[in-house]
Formats: C-alpha cells, structure tokens, sequence
C-alpha cells in the first residue's frame, strides 16, 4: 500500500475508535434521596436501670 491510500483509512479509522468512547453523565437525581432506618434505640433504657441498680447499692451496704 502507498501513503496516499493508508493516510486516509488512518485517519478514519481514529475517527472511528474516538466515536466508539464511552461518555460518563453526572447528573442529580429528580426526586430527593430517602434513607429509611429502621433501629432501636435501648441505651437511654439501659442507662437508667444501670443507675438505679448503682443508687440501690449504694444505699444498701449489707446486701453482698
């Protein structure tokens, strides 16, 4: 092949390859993200009845 004919199928065959990239949209979303969490929350239960054990001890040196 001469360089008068492999010039040109180069050329389009780059212009090929680079119609062939994919393309990468970052777009927001339509409606607003939900996060739904479904969790118990125990500590404030937890820190309560552990208090109150801690004053009943206290209070009542004999019991151990």
């Amino acid at each position: 092949m001469t360089h008068r004919r492999l010039l040109p199928m180069l050329f389009a065959a780059a212009l090929i390859a680079a119609g062939c990239t994919p393309t990468v949209a970052v777009q927001a979303p339509s409606e607003p993200i939900t996060v739904n969490l479904n969790v118990k929350i125990e500590h404030e239960i937890r820190v309560k009845v552990d208090r109150e054990l801690e004053n009943l001890f206290e209070d009542e040196e004999g019991i151990f």
